[in-house]
This record gives structure tokens, sequence and C-alpha cells, in this order.
């Protein structure tokens, strides 16, 4: 780790850059969605916006107290997030790098921070997923400030971790060798996925969605489709309810598959067993999956009021400060 940042063209016969600036060893680089900028974060506890060409200019912010592990732009490439060992993940704006605010409910170090790309019921890049040293991944609104879920899922520190296109999955690579899917619609665990011989340490969805890769420390590189429009959820969500609540610990287990190329859901079928248990086994699945809805349904209504409370203070105060001026200029 020599503190520089090398920027390789993949062109032929072109030279790489070397951008020279901070102090200390490079740990997260990310190009902004635009490819005009790019974040890099350090030990030496800053964060630095590059321009990448030949003369390697750069502007400089100290973001943290500590190493900084993460930096992720936005979807519109107008905020960026960083994620740090002094326990906290905080927001900036990238035209001045002007501090937005902190999330700092972690209770170790912080590894992996990212923006949802885009989530069915909100617009793009309102939503914030970390994952900690504290086994723990949260996802936040940045909106609000607010965190909507907490999942305690691994048993050891979550490494990375990366959004489906759609917004409505997780994956995340953890030190007990596993990958787990998480819904954020149910707000649950969909699947454990064992395949590892150690560590789990990175992992990534394609552009696409439909395949996604994990690296490990076992010096493997795994490639997974996920098939998540021909899992049949009847089956998958036949655990305890779970809802998406901030203090709610999320640990159901729909199903654990063993390492392969194909994520798919196996299905174990007892030969002894009748029509009428089959038929009473899928009304049974039927419901837990509509209760499973109707708990998404009132988590959401409830955001929505608290939402729609805030609205309307800031019109009353609108509203009165209205009034004073008025006052004011006719006395």
């Amino acid at each position: 780790m020599d503190s520089c940042l090398m920027i390789w063209s993949m062109r032929p016969q072109m030279r790489a850059y070397r951008f020279v600036g901070h102090k200390d060893a490079v740990m997260c680089v990310q190009f902004s969605p635009s490819g005009h900028l790019v974040a890099s974060g350090s030990r030496d506890k800053t964060v630095r916006l590059w321009i990448p060409s030949v003369k390697g200019e750069s502007t400089v912010f100290k973001a943290h107290t500590a190493t900084v592990r993460s930096v992720h732009f936005s979807s519109d490439g107008q905020s960026l997030v960083t994620a740090s060992d002094d326990k906290t993940v905080k927001v900036w704006t990238v035209h001045r790098q002007k501090f937005l605010f902190s999330l700092s409910q972690h209770i170790n170090w912080v590894r992996c921070a990212k923006f949802v790309n885009h989530v069915d019921f909100h617009p793009s890049g309102t939503c914030i997923a970390a994952a900690g040293t504290d086994n723990t991944v949260k996802v936040w609104d940045v909106r609000m400030n607010r965190l909507l879920q907490h999942y305690q899922v691994h048993s050891a520190v979550v490494n990375s971790l990366s959004f489906h296109p759609s917004g409505n999955y997780l994956v995340t690579a953890s030190n007990d060798s596993t990958l787990k899917i998480l819904d954020l619609l149910e707000g649950r665990l969909l699947y454990t996925l064992h395949g590892h011989q150690g560590p789990a340490t990175c992992v990534a969805f394609s552009r696409t969605g439909d395949l996604f890769a994990s690296g490990g420390s076992d010096e493997q590189v795994m490639v997974w489709k996920t098939n998540f429009d021909a899992a049949d959820y009847g089956d998958v969500l036949k655990t305890q309810k779970s809802g998406a609540s901030v203090d709610g610990t999320h640990h159901s287990l729909q199903s654990e598959m063993d390492c392969g190329v194909h994520l798919k859901k196996t299905k174990t079928q007892d030969p002894g067993r009748n029509h009428q248990q089959q038929e009473e086994e899928t009304i049974a699945n039927t419901l837990e999956h509509i209760v499973g809805q109707l708990d998404v349904l009132t988590q959401t209504v409830s955001i929505l009021e608290q939402r729609l409370t805030l609205t309307e203070d800031k019109l009353k105060e609108c509203l009165e400060n209205q009034q004073k001026i008025i006052q004011n200029k006719v006395n």
C-alpha cells in the first residue's frame, strides 16, 4: 500500500495514471456515475475527489476521525456516502463537499456503505445500506435520517454488500463464510449461500441483476445466478413473520443452499404425504405470505404518516412566519 491511486486504461498502448495525494494507504475507490470524478478513501482519514485526467487534480476533505473504509456515489452523482472505523456513516454533497448528516448507530467499525440504486416505493438514492464489524446490516432513509431496517443475520463481520438493480434485494458477504440475500420489501432473510471455505470478502450484483459474483479468502471467485423471478415465494416464506421495524431483529431463515453456480431452491418431498396435507400446507403458506405483505403495508403506511406529519409541521411553521411578516408590515 503506497498511498497512490492508479487508474488504468483498457485501450491498447495506453498508459496508467498514477495519482499522488493521500498520506497513507488507500482503502477504497469508486467512479461517479458520469465517470467524470473518482472518489477515494484512505487510512489518513480523508476523502479525495479526483478528476481522472493526466493532471490528476483533486480536492480533499477530512471526512472522519479514523480510517475511511468505503465510499459510494448516489445514482445521480450528487451525493457521496462514506463509512469509517470511527463507527459512523456520513453523507456529503459532491459539488461543494458539504457535510449533510451522520449516521452513528453502529457499535463497531463500519466496513461498507452503499446507496440504493432504485426502490419501487421511493426515488433512487434515498436509502443507504451499511455493513459493520458489529455483524449487522442497517438500511437508512437519508431523507429523514432514520433507520428503516436492522438485520442481524451474520455471526461474524460483514465485509461487503450490494443492492440488486431493482432495489428489492440486498446481498451481503461475511467472515462467517456465507452470503446472505435479504428481501428488502419483506424485511427478512431470503437465502443463505454456502460456498466459500473461508471469509467471504466481497460480493456484487451484475448490472442486469441476473448474476452476482463473490470472492473470498479461499482464493475463489464464484458466479451465481439469481433466478429471483422463478422463486416459489409460497414455499420460501414459510417461517415466522418478521416486520421491517427499526428495532426488529431479522433472523428468519427461509432457505439454505449449498454452494453452486445457479441459485436455486431445493424442495424435499415426503412420499407418504397425502393430497389433503399438501393442500393444507399450500393454504398455510399462502396465508403466511398474505400476513407478511400486510405487515409491510402497515410499516409503509406508518412511514408515510410520519412524513405527512413532518410536512404539515413545516407548512404550519411557514404560515406562522408569513403571518408575523404581515403583522410587522402593518405595524
